[in-house]
């Protein structure tokens, strides 16, 4: 069965066009003891739109929230755009569009807010929520993880259950996909990057390499 890692589809969008290249985890309340683990290389990016706000997304990529629409089907009509500017919890859509998948560069630990801070160029969500992941179950490091993405030449849809609800990071797809396509940057784009969020994530633990 294809894996797949779950993300908010503002930040998988983000990750298909090379405007983030890493996500931060820490664990969710559906995983084992609530702690993240990296089980697999290589995955496929699920876009969800649970707990997606607009207020923990920066100024800058607001414009996008409304784009991620598109990651989802939904058979009463997509929600509208007004809807990131109320409280209100968008519904989870029939079905997704699988557009890329990822491959892990690199994965390090860090526990130093500033550390967080300083990877900001390399995530579309504001410092303030990135430091709330670092902050939540405080004993623990969080989870900085360098992703080399890739667009598959066709956008897939696969259907969304009930047991791909709620707070977890892998789900099994009940439908076959192509680890094919194209990176989202080039070699040279992708090193550059590589190695300052290196520098930056030097006080943590490299776990992966």
């Amino acid at each position: 069965m294809p894996i797949a890692f779950k993300e908010w589809a503002v930040t998988v969008r983000a990750l298909a066009e090379g405007e983030q290249l890493l996500t931060l985890r820490k664990g969710g309340i559906r995983e084992p003891d609530k702690h993240f683990t990296l089980e697999y290389d290589q995955f496929f990016l699920y876009p969800t739109f649970d707990h997606q706000r607009s207020d923990l997304v920066r100024a800058s990529h607001q414009p996008e929230l409304a784009r991620a629409l598109e990651e989802g089907v939904w058979s009463d009509g997509e929600p509208s755009p007004n809807v990131f500017q109320t409280d209100r919890e968008i519904s989870q859509p029939d079905r997704v569009r699988i557009r890329a998948w990822a491959e892990v560069a690199a994965h390090y630990t860090i526990t130093d807010r500033r550390a967080v801070d300083a990877l900001a160029p390399f995530y579309v969500w504001t410092t303030d929520y990135a430091e709330k992941r670092l902050a939540w179950k405080r004993r623990h490091p969080l989870h900085v993880i360098l992703l080399r993405t890739y667009r598959i030449p066709r956008p897939v849809t696969v259907k969304v259950k009930d047991e791909y609800a709620g707070c977890r990071s892998w789900l099994e797809l009940s439908r076959e996909l192509p680890f094919e396509g194209t990176p989202v940057l080039s070699d040279e784009e992708f090193e550059r990057a590589a190695e300052e969020i290196e520098a930056i994530a030097l006080g943590g633990v490299p776990a992966y390499a």
